[in-house]
């Protein structure tokens, strides 16, 4: 497929939680190779967005098209999102007891590229390797997925689901909530080493720090459930200095900007 088929064109997208209107007419274009953040107050509909499109069953869709790689990704059950190269990286990853790291990547990889296409060998030669990469421990591979994790714990083990799978669509959904300042360093190499001219991103955050790390291209700000206002990372630094009352304001009439799809 050509860089063309990885862009993701949402298109006045809706969505609601038990009956609830959340998300009211989103539009963003992410193309191959550009890293958007995502910012907005609480209850604006940041995550919401990015559990839409993962296809979270708590989520009606109400309204709008999101395609990728050439299909509709709302007609798509969750696994076929991944295998279409998807990844959501969850704000509060869940415990899994009862399977070890190794085996859940291990069968989570063989869903993705398909069963067989990386033998045994050749997966625990990346898996140990990505784990150095985060500074993770070798003996975390072989405990229970999250179970006892810290946080800062088990985002590094997002990261590294994240590495193994290759996706060229990454979500990050307030990763950066809970770290302390090395985790925050250590989770953002790992993002940066996926990131590149064959892979999208999407950086759900409230906060400038993970954004010096993981510079974006462009800045959007989701107010009441539509983006009200986009920039470059300029616009970052004016948040940091005037919060959120002054685009309530003028979200009545966003203006026009690079990365909002028409």
């Amino acid at each position: 497929m050509n860089d063309a088929d990885s862009t993701l064109k949402i298109a006045g997208l809706r969505a609601s939680v038990g009956g609830k209107p959340i998300l009211n007419g989103v539009d963003l274009t992410i193309r191959p190779g550009e890293i958007h953040a995502l910012m907005g107050p609480n209850g604006s509909g940041k995550s919401t967005l990015s559990n839409v499109l993962l296809g979270h069953p708590d989520y009606e869709v109400t309204g709008g098209s999101v395609e990728f790689r050439g299909r509709n990704l709302l007609e798509l059950p969750t696994e076929e999102r991944a295998r279409l190269g998807v990844f959501l990286c969850f704000q509060y990853p869940v415990a899994i007891p009862g399977v070890t790291v190794a085996q859940f990547l291990k069968a989570a990889v063989d869903a993705v590229r398909g069963r067989g296409a990386v033998k045994a060998a050749a997966f625990l030669r990346e898996l140990r390797e990505g784990a150095k990469f985060l500074e993770i421990d070798d003996a975390f591979l072989n405990r229970a997925l999250n179970d006892g994790f810290s946080g800062g714990e088990k985002k590094r083990m997002e990261i590294l689901q994240m590495m193994m799978l290759r996706p060229s669509l990454l979500l990050l959904d307030e990763t950066d909530s809970g770290l302390d300042i090395d985790a925050l360093k250590v989770v953002s190499k790992g993002v940066n080493r996926l990131a590149g001219p064959a892979t999208g991103m999407l950086v759900i955050t409230h906060y400038e720090r993970i954004l010096t790390h993981i510079p974006p291209h462009f800045v959007h700000i989701l107010v009441d459930g539509r983006i009200a206002k986009s920039g470059g990372p300029e616009l970052v630094r004016e948040l940091e200095a005037r919060g959120y009352d002054w685009v309530r304001e003028g979200a009545a009439a966003p203006p026009a900007a690079p990365g909002v799809a028409p």
